[in-house]
């Protein structure tokens, strides 16, 4: 005795979404769009509840996250770590992944797990192309504090490594507009930090007044 058309069409459906999501990952953009012809759930989810786009984000899959956005996938659908497609970005430093997103109209002002924008990992990690792009292509709050009281600027330096990297990133944002003086939650701020770790360039950089 058969199953119901029912149970067929339901088993069927989760076999293109497990399809779906494996081209995702992988980077298989043909395979993403046969998997869509077929039937699959655009923001159909795995076990952490990754989205097709948010696995192509993550692995930087660009082609893929391509065919992803032009068929309406969602820029801003959480995982069960509360990641989106947009704030990964800031953790791989994808600048082409960024802007292949910027069409989908992401909102910039939704935050990690730890409080932050895609500004303040990616000014952690030493992203300094990253975090030029989205300063000049986004409206991203430059200023924007974590659950830690940390703006881009203080992660950059605490978190940092003083390095070429880091110096250029420090630059990027206060030319930006960061407020220098803006203290952590202890009170420090980024010149303070900056000195207390001998960082000698970034700590002239937060000196000079412009």
């Amino acid at each position: 005795m058969t199953g119901s058309p029912a149970a067929a069409k339901k088993a069927a459906t989760a076999q293109h979404n497990r399809a779906l999501l494996d081209a995702a990952a992988h980077g298989d953009a043909a395979a993403v769009r046969a998997a869509l012809a077929a039937g699959a759930h655009i923001e159909g989810r795995d076990t952490h509840h990754r989205t097709p786009l948010l696995l192509a984000a993550s692995h930087d899959h660009v082609a893929a996250a391509q065919t992803l956005v032009a068929a309406g996938a969602d820029p801003n659908a959480r995982d069960d770590r509360g990641d989106t497609p947009w704030l990964v970005t800031g953790v791989t430093g994808s600048v082409r992944m960024m802007r292949t997103l910027l069409p989908a109209k992401p909102d910039l002002r939704l935050t990690n797990r730890y409080g932050g924008t895609s500004l303040i990992p990616a000014s952690e990690r030493g992203h300094a192309d990253y975090v030029r792009a989205v300063l000049r292509e986004t409206d991203t709050d430059v200023d924007h504090a974590n659950h830690l009281g940390w703006t881009a600027l203080l992660e950059a330096v605490i978190l940092g490594d003083g390095g070429r990297a880091h110096q250029e990133i420090v630059e990027l944002l206060l030319t930006a507009g960061a407020t220098r003086d803006l203290p952590d939650a202890h009170g420090a701020t980024a010149l303070q930090h900056a000195e207390r770790r001998s960082f000698t360039e970034i700590a002239a950089l937060l000196k000079i007044q412009r």
